[in-house]
C-alpha cells in the first residue's frame, strides 16, 4: 500500500497533483477540509467552529484521518492533502501509523518561490460560466483577449480572496507552521523535493519518477 503526503506553499499546485496521482495509482485522495465538512453535517460543535473560523483540535483531525485510512476499500493506498499542517500533527500521525505497523512512504515537497506563488494567486482569473481559469501575469495562461474567456467568451472575474494581503497572510502561516515539517521528514529520510516553479506537467513527471524509482 502506497502512502503519500504533499507539502507545499499556497499556489504550488498541490491539489492538482494530488488528483493526478490519485487517478494514476488508484490512491484515495484524503483532504482534511473535505473530511471536516462531512463531519460538520452531523456534528454541531465542529460545524460551529468551522463557521467561526476557529481551530479544530489535532485529536479530532487525527481521528478523522485514522477512520478514513482504516476504511480505504479497494484503493492501493492514500494521498494526504492538507495534513499534517504542523509538527505536532505529524508526530501524532506517525505514532498512529507505528501502532498499526504502517509508515509514510513519500513526503513530496513542491517548492515554489514566493514571488511565483504570489503571481499565480494575485493574477488568477476565473470564468463564472464554464469554470476555466487564466492568469493575467503568466504569459502561458493569459486569455487570448484580455478579461474574456477563450472557451465561452464570458467576462472573467477575480475571486475576492485572490489578493496580495490574503496571500501574505497564508504564506506567513505556511512558513510558521508547515515549513518545520520539512526538517522532520528529512531526518526520517522520506522527504523528496520537487521544483514547483515549472510547468505542471513537468512537476507531475518529477513526482512520478520519484514514486516509480525510489
Amino acid at each position: 500500500m502506497k502512502s503519500l503526503i504533499f507539502v507545499a506553499p499556497p499556489a504550488a499546485g498541490k491539489g492538482t497533483q494530488a488528483k493526478i496521482f490519485s487517478d494514476l495509482y488508484n490512491l484515495e485522495h484524503i483532504s482534511t477540509g473535505d473530511l471536516l465538512r462531512v463531519e460538520a453535517e452531523t456534528n454541531e460543535s465542529i460545524k460551529a467552529k468551522m463557521a467561526a473560523g476557529e481551530f479544530i483540535s489535532d485529536d479530532i483531525i487525527i481521528n478523522l484521518i485514522k477512520n478514513k485510512i482504516s476504511n480505504l476499500g479497494s484503493s492501493n493506498g492514500y494521498i494526504l492533502d492538507g495534513f499534517p499542517r504542523n509538527l505536532s500533527q505529524a508526530k501524532a500521525f506517525d505514532e498512529m501509523l507505528i501502532s498499526s505497523n504502517q509508515k509514510v512512504d513519500y513526503v513530496i515537497y513542491i517548492d515554489v518561490d514566493k514571488e511565483v506563488a504570489k503571481n499565480r494567486i494575485t493574477g488568477r482569473l476565473y470564468c463564472p460560466n464554464c469554470g476555466a481559469t487564466y492568469n493575467e501575469f503568466i504569459e502561458a495562461n493569459m486569455p487570448i483577449e484580455a478579461n474574456v474567456c477563450d472557451r465561452c467568451k464570458s467576462s472573467l472575474i477575480k475571486r475576492q480572496d485572490d489578493n496580495a494581503v490574503t496571500f501574505e497572510n497564508r504564506f506567513e502561516k505556511y512558513m510558521e507552521l508547515t515549513l518545520p515539517l520539512l526538517s522532520y521528514y528529512e531526518e526520517k529520510g522520506n522527504l523528496y523535493r520537487v521544483n514547483g516553479n515549472q510547468d505542471s506537467n513537468n512537476v507531475t513527471s518529477e513526482i512520478k519518477n520519484i514514486i516509480d524509482n525510489k
